[in-house]
């Protein structure tokens, strides 16, 4: 599988709209293939700008007082980027819901980094946050494109009854997802295939997960570690698009099937799709999270979240797997709060809980190996 450095990072995996687009109605199967053809084409563009990158980084444009800096622009339900300004820093708010959940979620995001880890926006260089809503007609998802965050209204052309996605700014841990793909683009640069790939998507989850947190203030025993909330319709059984606290059980339908994550390495799965399986075995990391935050205790966002920053911005690197990051977020835990400490027994833990091992015994050292192990004892 050729390495990915530059995808589209949607929030919503293939497999979930391939899903659809089996066995859906006529008009979601229709829907979900306008999407999937939409993925590809953003693959086209973006290999383009990854093949200018010097040209297209040159042109990232900054805050002018190196402050918090928002411009959401209203497409129009066309395809053209980034559209018309609908909403600048400081504006008052719109008339027009879309625009001021991008506008709010961008700021939660911005805050959360600048206030708990002291990063100035997604570069750590004042980068101005532009997004775009109202993306084409139909359009079930959002995605960070390397310049901007972009986002679908979902389903509001089908009929009432055959809608499943709600748009994608009502949730702002999608919003955090997004723009957190950004922060790795920019640091650890994870690739974004098999294990570095679920990495990359683990660590958009974690952060989009703690600006929700962040925002409403909750603990993370009080936080429900759901990522998508409020995204899928009545239509639909499920409660979101993953679940960091019970992966695997985030939906169960028939249209969108069912969550295929697992939550422990024995359930590891090797797959050529998905870029191999980055959206699928993300639920390993994300479990790990959990049970790693929920065990410290308090705000998530003030000692996991803190680890969990530093292990990116310093530690893990572009090839990265489950067993690197688990060995540097034990090393991190015990730079930052002690060897030894409450802190780090709690990395330790939550990786145990998925079924890797730290702290210098750790064997095997990949994960696919780990997975193997796993494999060959059951």
């Amino acid at each position: 599988m050729r390495p990915c450095f530059h995808p589209i990072e949607c929030v919503i995996p293939e497999h979930m709209l391939e899903s659809i687009a089996t066995h859906g109605t006529s008009a979601q199967r229709q829907a979900a293939l306008n999407n999937i053809r939409v993925v590809y084409q953003l693959r086209a563009e973006r290999a383009m700008r990854a093949s200018f990158k010097g040209l297209f980084d040159s042109a990232i444009p900054r805050a002018i007082n190196n402050e918090k800096e928002r411009v959401i622009y209203d497409a129009m339900r066309r395809d053209v980027l980034p559209g018309t300004v609908a909403r600048r820093e400081g504006d008052a708010p719109s008339s027009d819901p879309a625009v001021n959940e991008a506008y709010d979620g961008g700021g939660a995001t911005y805050d959360l980094f600048m206030k708990e880890f002291g990063r100035n926006s997604i570069d750590n260089r004042a980068m101005r946050l532009n997004a775009s809503v109202h993306y084409r007609t139909g359009y079930d998802n959002a995605f960070w494109d390397g310049a901007q965050m972009v986002y679908g209204d979902g389903d509001e052309d089908l009929p009432t009854d055959e809608r499943l996605f709600n748009r994608f700014t009502i949730a702002v841990d999608i919003i955090g997802h997004e723009l957190t793909h950004g922060v790795t683009q920019f640091e650890a640069k994870l690739v974004y295939s098999q294990q570095s790939g679920a990495l990359n998507e683990h660590m958009s989850d974690v952060f989009g997960s703690l600006v929700k947190q962040y925002q409403l203030q909750q603990s993370a025993s009080e936080a429900d570690w759901i990522i998508g909330g409020g995204l899928l319709t009545e239509n639909v059984n499920g409660i979101g698009v993953r679940s960091m606290k019970t992966p695997g059980a985030a939906y169960d339908d028939p249209v969108l099937g069912k969550d295929p994550q697992p939550a422990h390495m024995k359930d590891y799965v090797n797959t050529v799709s998905d870029n191999g399986g980055v959206h699928i075995n993300s639920g390993i990391p994300n479990h790990a999270f959990y049970l790693a935050a929920l065990e410290i205790g308090g705000y998530a966002w003030k000692k996991a979240g803190r680890i969990w920053y530093t292990a990116l911005r310093d530690k893990l690197s572009e090839n990265s797997d489950f067993q690197q990051c688990a060995d540097l977020t034990h090393q991190t835990a015990g730079e930052l709060f002690g060897n030894g400490s409450l802190e780090q027994q709690a990395v330790k833990n939550g990786w145990a809980g998925v079924g890797l091992t730290v702290g210098g015994d750790a064997e095997p050292k990949g994960c696919f190996e780990a997975a193997l192990r796993f494999i060959g004892a059951t």
